[in-house]
């Protein structure tokens, strides 16, 4: 049975811990107007409620009570406490500042971002409750505006009231940063901090698998015998009732094999006010419920990867490999058509070497428009989100002879250092990419001279560092290209040690030229762009942490642009290159 408790603030916290309320009472549901949903039935039911633009869903939403009647707030209104509350209308109900209850043990315990005149209390709490790990799921700052104080030392140590805090390691990655504090009053303790970067304020994140890889994150690395895990946002109730609500129904699932979100909500909102605050967020706990049922916890440690592509390898009785069953719920993701409208416009359609391949336009690469001369800011490609930051990569389709300059434009805008290129000029005696860069001497493309400093063969790739001038600007800087050979147009290269080469060759100039986006192209820039940015990914994480998760990462990049990692083969191939480069690590402790 879970429950719920709560604390008015972090002042006098123990004194409301005694006061417990059943949170999941078993109430029957026959007579509610929106009872549990079956999880067989929740993409159908979700189908029918997203119509008409979420008319339905507004209407569950809106019929949520919007706070109790008799809900007493008057410990946070008090004068002395006011000055702590961060918005006058938020404020805990008395007794009730939000625990989950679970086993006995307190398990989660909501709060509004901490303000500078409450972080010496936030960090007595975290040690009075014992507390190892805190999830916090807003930014510092959000549109200009303080969202949170920051509670934490950029380095160093730094004393908060009579608790120390240093700071022992941090990981930053593309939606959320873990940081490992050591907190000391007497004995010291380890507490460690995840933030999750990915989630606009009043909005969603645009997809709920960095949520949910995040969620999974926490729950495994808080220590069992710890006190209750810290949630707080800005208010304390849109972001962190939707990260709780997400937890409670993934359990929920897991156990009854429903979901009950509107219950669920009705009886936190009794607890505190407005938690789960805008139908985004609602929507929101309903997408993520359907992820996890649709496709479930696809990551693996790297020492299972062998027996689980035995696994997919297996022989089936239907006839259809597990390989390829994985490969067929990633194409069964449908392309947003109507989320391509600048690329569609009768000028820009010329721009497009195939027309299945545009850009969304949500992380379209744009162009500054050319002084007199409209539609000069498309350029097929997209932005691409890599391992620890978001828009790594511009996924390009390989330049047609009219869009050289369009190409050069985008990679002296965004600054990028490193292009690599997997394909050749001509494949099979058709024209698959115009040539960018000059055999020898200068090459001008409107106001940027291209100059070809150095051309290097290796084994399986050409270097080239060209000189890209602005003549306009009269500044200089160096490209470096990465021309990859050895992969067909159809078909996959003959083994994964040149891919793992040139993916390295590429982390090692990003480091040296400053991790602006590495623009990556092929032919059309989807089917062998898409595997290279999906292997440089895998592989990063891999090295990071010793977990891979081939399927999501394709299936985020299929998200991003559509095609990326176009053939059963290339994902295959994906696969393959991963379990090559374990291979090439007999010690498991390389991994660390």
């Amino acid at each position: 049975i879970r429950v719920f408790l709560s604390p008015p603030s972090p002042v006098g916290l123990n004194r409301h811990l005694s006061f417990l309320v059943p949170l999941l009472a078993r109430s029957p549901s026959t007579n509610r107007k929106y009872p549990p949903l079956v999880v067989d039935k929740l993409e159908e039911d979700m189908n029918r409620r997203m119509a008409d633009d979420n008319k339905l869903f507004r209407e569950e939403f809106n019929a949520l009570p919007v706070c109790p009647i008799q809900a007493s707030c008057d410990a946070a209104s008090k004068e002395e406490n006011k000055e702590k509350n961060r918005y006058v209308n938020i404020l805990p109900i008395l007794f009730r500042s939000l625990c989950l209850i679970s086993d006995d043990n307190i398990s989660l315990l909501s709060l509004s971002g901490p303000k500078e005149e409450t972080v010496n209390d936030f960090w007595r709490m975290i040690w009075e409750q014992n507390t190892a790990t805190i999830v916090m799921v807003t930014n510092l700052k959000e549109r200009k505006e303080c969202k949170c104080a920051q509670y934490w030392p950029d380095q160093g140590c730094w004393t908060y009231g009579n608790i120390r805090v240093s700071v022992e390691d941090m990981m930053v990655l593309v939606d959320y940063t873990i940081r490992k504090f050591c907190i000391q009053q007497k004995p010291q303790r380890l507490v460690t901090q995840f933030h999750f970067t990915s989630w606009p304020d009043f909005g969603v994140p645009f997809t709920p698998i960095g949520m949910l890889k995040f969620l999974k994150k926490v729950k495994t690395c808080n220590p069992q015998y710890s006190g209750p895990i810290v949630v707080h946002c800005s208010a304390g109730v849109g972001r962190t009732g939707t990260f709780i609500v997400i937890d409670a129904m993934l359990d929920m699932m897991n156990t009854e094999r429903k979901v009950d979100v509107f219950g669920f909500v009705t009886r936190i909102r009794a607890q505190r006010c407005q938690m789960v605050q805008t139908d985004m967020q609602y929507v929101f706990i309903f997408q993520a419920m359907l992820e996890h049922y649709l496709y479930g916890d696809t990551e693996l440690e790297v020492t299972s990867l062998e027996s689980h592509l035995a696994k997919l390898y297996a022989p089936s009785a239907a006839g259809c490999g597990g390989m390829e069953a994985e490969f067929k719920k990633l194409t069964s993701i449908k392309i947003q058509n109507d989320k391509m409208r600048t690329g569609n416009l009768p000028a820009n359609m010329k721009k497009n070497r195939v027309l299945q391949i545009i850009p969304y336009e949500f992380n379209r690469v744009i162009n500054p428009v050319k002084r007199g001369e409209e539609s000069t800011d498309y350029v097929n490609a997209s932005f691409i989100d890599g391992y620890r930051q978001k828009d790594s990569y511009m996924a390009s389709q390989g330049p047609l002879q009219h869009t050289i300059e369009d190409f050069w434009r985008m990679i002296w805008e965004w600054r990028s250092c490193s292009i690599v290129m997997l394909t050749e000029l001509e494949e099979r005696g058709q024209e698959k990419c115009a040539q960018y860069w000059p055999s020898d001497g200068v090459m001008v493309c409107g106001d940027l001279s291209i100059e070809l400093k150095r051309e290097e063969e290796s084994e399986s790739y050409t270097v080239r560092d060209l000189l890209v001038t602005n003549n306009r600007e009269n500044k200089a800087r160096a490209v470096r290209q990465f021309h990859f050979h050895g992969w067909p147009e159809v078909g996959i290269p003959s083994d994964g040690k040149g891919m793992i080469n040139i993916i390295a060759a590429v982390q090692k100039q990003q480091q040296q030229s400053g991790n602006h986006p590495i623009t990556v192209h092929c032919s059309a820039g989807a089917g062998r762009t898409g595997t290279f940015c999906a292997l440089s990914t895998v592989l990063e994480r891999v090295k990071a942490e010793a977990i891979l998760d081939v399927f999501q990462t394709v299936k985020s990049l299929r998200l991003q642009r559509p095609h990326m990692v176009q053939t059963l083969e290339q994902y295959e191939f994906c696969y393959k290159v991963v379990q090559e480069y374990i291979d090439a690590f007999s010690d498991y402790a390389n991994f660390k």
